[in-house]
């Protein structure tokens, strides 16, 4: 090595994944991370850590001079850009080698060729790869409307240095060729800087390919096999995995034949991954990109070869290229990869923020993340939360364990697409191999939750009998105010004793069922609605998809209420118990009451016979029994004294 500190310049999943390569062979890592990620996981895993700046990307992961001004303080001779940020940017690999430290990756020259996808296209076609008919840049509407009309609709505009899907456009008539050119010139000028835009012909039912290939800058390129990444929503990947599957040998063969000889014409150096288009009804592919950096889905290729690409990047950029002394790995069995968003897929996919509650995986799986229980998620970055990979010696085991990887998995505390991952590796199109990048749109998702509205003033997740055992260590049972009053609505539905439901304080929520369920209300009288309809107490209600539940103010005597629910809360249990305890920020799904935005997912909890019940009277005036303490009559009070008290009528 020619180095032995390597300083990661991303934040994530792929820092804490470096760092732990880094660490095997035996370097020194070290972390930059923003205000907005103090907490991530990456910071604690690196051996140093230094904050380049506040949360905005443009003041700190994009901030050249702060990450090298990071790496001379810190003695680091090499730095590894991960993937986004600065991974795919010449300039930043210029200032490493000006400021004498190795860049982690491919040359600035590398960079350049395929960043801009029409120069790519050109390398691409002088070297025999098929292309998906297409134009240069374009100059204008007109040009644009023609060479649309020439290829044949439907057709998709492309930001020339776009990347991770945005960029593009798809066009069906020459009116949205017309009018989407200057909707994809702003944003390729506003995301990247760069306003070219070209246009290609688009196939509806496609599959996405890729080829993994590694070079050491002199010629010498070898291909790691192929993968598959059809799975996308609005351009972004979803799923991927590898081997790819319903692919001939032949087909295979051609695949990797061409990126191997576009990755030696440009002289490639270190880790690169070349993208074809595949029609899978005529078995065509054309070449779409070259990613000049660590691809998200670089895992499943490492399952099935057994390498570690960030070992083989690292010892590359020392010089070290052995590894292509050898013929290519085989590939061996099969590997899925799913992306864990902070997403909501009941709200269009809207990114969610706020705190983890929760953050569980199984043991057996790779699981590459950043957050844990307590990590704050920010609006600043990707919504990416984790990889999750599994392997198997076929395609059918290696679904089948993620099918129950995700099955075993929880993220509390905000939504994630987590339970839509659950359905899309269950779908039938993934699990028989007929892959497009068309599929997610088929994938239908009906969440059984309930969407707050409106939150009251203090509803909160309790159960009974609350968190036992730990007075001693300050934390108090939590648990319903009024036990019997929830009590006796779980055994109007049927619940087993304990199952978790709603308090309510003084003025009630509005909650809008997303999923039928039926629900039984007790305790104080809210003058609760559904669907503007009274709702009485005391008796099961069904309550469809689509209505909305809304409670007043409290009146009549007391000052609590209970919303329980036949089947249960989906709240994972803390310390036993699944009761919000406010003070101390746990329990409940996000440790807190609930506030407008919050999801309760419904529980799959046994629901036995139903038990018709009287609630008690909830009057103004209580009969209080108490027990004689240690400081009575005659040392402090005289028996008149405690008659007085006794005979009193009290109020509070």
């Amino acid at each position: 090595m020619t180095f032995d500190t390597v300083l990661i310049a991303n934040r994530g999943a792929i820092a804490t994944r470096i760092i732990r390569t880094a660490k095997r062979m035996g370097l020194r890592t070290v972390a930059v991370y923003s205000d907005a990620d103090a907490g991530s996981l990456h910071v604690s895993a690196a051996d140093a850590a230094l904050c380049i700046g506040p949360g905005p990307a443009a003041l700190s992961y994009l901030n050249v001079e702060a990450i090298l001004a990071a790496a001379k303080a810190t003695g680091a001779g090499a730095i590894h850009p991960g993937y986004g940020f600065l991974a795919e940017n010449a300039e930043f690999a210029e200032s490493c080698a000006a400021a004498g430290i190795a860049f982690i990756g491919p040359t600035p020259q590398n960079i350049r060729t395929f960043g801009l996808k029409h120069s790519a296209r050109a390398l691409a076609e002088a070297h025999g790869l098929p292309l998906a008919p297409g134009t240069g840049l374009l100059t204008g509407a007109d040009e644009a409307a023609e060479a649309a009309s020439r290829i044949g609709y439907p057709v998709i505009l492309k930001a020339t240095a776009g990347g991770g899907g945005i960029g593009m456009r798809i066009c069906e008539s020459e009116a949205q060729v017309r009018e989407g050119l200057a909707a994809v010139m702003r944003q390729g000028e506003a995301s990247f800087g760069d306003a070219g835009v070209f246009l290609e012909r688009y196939v509806p039912r496609a599959r996405h390919l890729e080829v993994q290939i590694f070079g050491d800058g002199k010629g010498r390129v070898m291909a790691l096999g192929e993968r598959d990444c059809s799975l996308q929503r609005r351009n972004q990947k979803v799923v991927e995995e590898a081997p790819a599957p319903c692919l001939s040998d032949a087909k295979r063969a051609e695949l990797i034949a061409a990126a191997v000889r576009l990755g030696e014409a440009a002289g490639y150096l270190s880790a690169g991954t070349v993208e074809f288009l595949y029609d899978a009804a005529r078995e065509d592919f054309f070449f779409l990109e070259m990613n000049t950096r660590l691809q998200v889905e670089h895992g499943v290729t490492e399952e099935v070869t057994g390498i570690d690409l960030v070992e083989w990047m690292i010892r590359g950029a020392a010089g070290d290229f052995a590894m292509l002394d050898a013929p290519a790995p085989a590939t061996r069995g099969h590997s899925v990869q799913v992306r864990l968003y902070a997403e909501d897929p009941a709200q269009d996919y809207r990114p969610t923020t706020g705190t983890l509650t929760n953050v569980a995986f199984p043991e057996d799986i790779r699981a590459e993340t950043w957050v844990m229980a307590g990590s704050e998620v920010s609006a600043f970055y990707d919504p990416m939360l984790a990889k999750l990979i599994t392997k198997g010696a076929t395609r059918e085991e290696a679904i089948a364990n993620m099918q129950a990887a995700l099955d075993a998995s929880r993220v509390d505390g905000i939504e994630t697409n987590l339970r839509w991952l659950r359905a899309v590796v269950r779908h039938a199109g993934f699990t028989s191999g007929n892959v497009s990048t068309r599929l997610l749109e088929g994938v239908a998702h009906q969440r059984r939750a309930i969407r707050v509205i409106g939150g009251g003033t203090a509803t909160s997740v309790q159960d009974w009998p609350g968190r036992l055992g730990l007075w001693n260590v300050g934390v108090p049972p939590s648990g319903p105010m009024d036990d019997l009053s929830f009590r006796l609505g779980n055994r109007i539905l049927g619940n087993p004793e304990g199952m978790a439901g709603l308090e309510v304080t003084a003025s009630g929520p509005t909650l809008l069922f997303e999923a039928g369920a039926t629900i039984c209300l007790t305790g104080a009288d809210f003058g609760a609605t559904i669907d503007g309809q009274p709702a009485p107490r005391g008796e099961p209600l069904r309550v469809a998809a689509g209505q909305t539940l809304a409670m007043g103010r409290a009146s009549g005597g007391g000052m609590r209420g209970y919303i329980l629910v036949a089947g249960g809360l989906d709240v994972v249990p803390y310390l036993g118990s699944a009761s919000t305890f406010t003070l101390g920020q746990f329990g409940g799904p996000a440790a807190r009451a609930l506030v407008a935005g919050d999801v309760l997912h419904l529980g799959e909890g046994a629901v036995g016979e139903p038990t018709s019940a009287s609630l008690p009277a909830l009057t103004r005036e209580w009969q209080i029994r108490v027990l004689y303490g240690p400081h009575g009559a005659p040392d402090f009070f005289t028996p008149a004294d405690i008659a007085t008290f006794l005979e009193a009528e009290w109020q509070g």
